[in-house]
């Protein structure tokens, strides 16, 4: 489990295509410190394997199904990421409950700069539209956020001066894919009340 509070922001050092499979090798001298293989990374929100540490950089397997629900098919040697650890029993909760289980992509429709922070509109896709409420928890590229507004097929988010410096949502531009977790206490709710009724 993670908490959406980025740790460190990354760099994809290889992409190695492997059939429906990739392997990614990704430099985060934070975040390996302290990795060994079958620990747990969110790499722009995804939970990743660890199969090899070197260095300041980890090696982590991405199946069929990762690629085809996430962004990560997008990443290329060079690309930012964000990165986090799991969280432990002793940490603080800084952000919410973020599996790094992504739900699906959207895309950045547009920014409105303001003084000493951005305003970010996001596409949605449909079947998750129901999980994003007005001051709702919502998971982007790994970034735990707050829900500013939702339309049907959108959501705005705001982001502050330290998010816009240290994650890549500060460097996204409108038409680039970002990867959603939308909040996973919304999906049990509503399982446990359909099954009700």
């Amino acid at each position: 489990m993670f908490t959406g509070i980025v740790e460190e922001l990354g760099e994809v050092v290889a992409v190695e295509q492997r059939g429906d499979s990739a392997r990614l090798t990704v430099r985060g001298p934070l975040v390996v410190s302290d990795a060994h293989h079958g620990a747990s990374i969110a790499v722009d929100g995804v939970c990743l394997t660890v199969v090899d540490v070197d260095g300041d950089t980890f090696t982590a397997d991405v199946m069929a199904e990762t690629l085809g629900r996430s962004a990560l098919a997008a990443l290329r040697p060079g690309s930012p990421v964000n990165l986090e650890r799991p969280v432990t029993l002793a940490d603080r909760l800084g952000g919410h409950l973020v599996q790094g289980h992504v739900d699906g992509t959207g895309a950045v429709l547009a920014r409105t700069p303001g003084t000493h922070w951005e305003l970010v509109r996001l596409s949605l896709p449909a079947d998750l539209a129901r999980y994003v409420v007005e001051k709702g928890s919502v998971t982007v590229d790994g970034v735990s956020l707050t829900v500013v507004e939702v339309g049907a097929d959108w959501f705005s988010v705001g982001l502050v001066p330290t998010t816009l410096a240290l994650t890549t949502l500060g460097r996204k531009a409108p038409g680039d894919p970002v990867n959603i977790e939308v909040d996973v206490v919304a999906k049990y709710v509503e399982k446990l009340v359909g099954e009700r009724t």
